[in-house]
């Protein structure tokens, strides 16, 4: 009985599969998500709003900046990613430590829920599972994100406290592997910036740059046409977009703002081969690599094209499983 039912329910789903409308054009745009609001704001902010009332009361916000570790002018190597760290300590509404206060205050976890992080290319703020129930805290989660995007305080006393705390955090993540990787993507970015930034940065800097590298790294790259804010969450999306536009509006659009550049990695025609030991490495590691130029135009077909990829990576990652699963492996780990 289950068999035929299994039978008809796929019958099923295949008839209503062929009677919908599908026509694939190459070139058109991937179309956003009907249930998602999207705008810009004149100042250059984007946003994105979702509605979802699962769970229940909850909603995430997140500030995306188009700004990483690669931006850094070479006396700022690391300060990116102290830029995040100084967002947790002091803004123009919220003294010191106040945001992770108020936050762990309505039952937020600092770590699982409030946190950042930074990369080559952007730095992602979020608050997840803000409690919606209080209108008072959806206006104050909104109002960490307007200030982590322009209010940062950058006070001497808060910066100098939060360079142990890096420096410890650049001490504790030079394992075997870390310093493995480096000296690979020297090789694999041979030519490019990308080959100069780790993220975590340079410790000389870390430790001694001056306060204004750290404010002018900030005044340069946070503005309003370099950021998103996105809001999911069980809550009105038309008075959520009246809310972010009223509240994002007020920073003025930049005048000559600096020219955010893009860094690509150069093309070779040889093949480009890194070997390198650790006495700490706990096990053997090859990588293949392949360079492809970036997409262009990030189309239908551009989509299409990642489909298959991740098809294929999935069957490809199943059956370097099943080899693990043999008596005597030729390797425990594939993908």
């Amino acid at each position: 009985m289950m068999k035929k039912y299994l039978i008809l329910l796929l019958v099923f789903v295949a008839t209503s599969l062929s009677a919908q409308e599908f026509s694939y054009i190459p070139d058109a745009d991937v179309p956003l998500d009907p249930e998602v609001t999207y705008g810009k704001l004149d100042n250059g902010l984007t946003y994105y709003i979702l509605e979802n009332d699962m769970p229940e009361n909850r909603a995430e916000f997140y500030l995306v900046v188009n700004v990483g570790a690669i931006l850094e002018d070479d006396s700022q190597n690391g300060l990116a990613h102290f830029c995040e760290h100084m967002c947790f300590n002091g803004t123009e509404n919220f003294e010191k430590h106040d945001i992770i206060n108020y936050l762990q205050s309505i039952g937020m976890k600092f770590g699982p829920e409030i946190n950042a992080f930074t990369s080559h290319d952007n730095t992602t703020y979020m608050l997840q599972k803000v409690p919606t129930d209080d209108p008072a805290n959806v206006d104050t989660a909104l109002m960490v994100l307007y200030d982590w995007a322009y209010n940062v305080s950058f006070e001497d006393e808060e910066i100098d406290n939060e360079r142990g705390v890096i420096h410890e955090e650049w001490r504790t993540g030079r394992g075997a592997m870390f310093r493995l990787m480096k000296e690979a993507q020297k090789v694999m970015y041979k030519g490019s910036k990308y080959a100069k930034r780790d993220v975590i940065g340079d410790i000389e800097i870390i430790d001694n740059a001056p306060y204004s590298e750290l404010r002018r790294f900030y005044a340069d790259w946070y503005r309003p046409d370099l950021q998103a804010v996105i809001a999911v969450g069980d809550f009105d999306a038309s008075e959520m977009e009246e809310h972010i536009t009223r509240l994002f509006s007020q920073s003025p659009k930049r005048e000559n703002p600096r020219l955010r550049e893009e860094f690509p990695v150069p093309d070779h025609q040889e093949t480009y081969v890194s070997i390198n030991t650790d006495p700490e490495a706990q096990y053997n590691l090859i990588q293949i690599l392949w360079k492809h130029d970036p997409a262009t135009d990030k189309n239908m077909e551009y989509y299409r094209g990642q489909v298959i990829q991740n098809l294929y990576s999935t069957m490809l990652n199943a059956r370097l499983s099943e080899l693990t699963l043999q008596e005597d492996p030729p390797f425990i780990f594939g993908i």
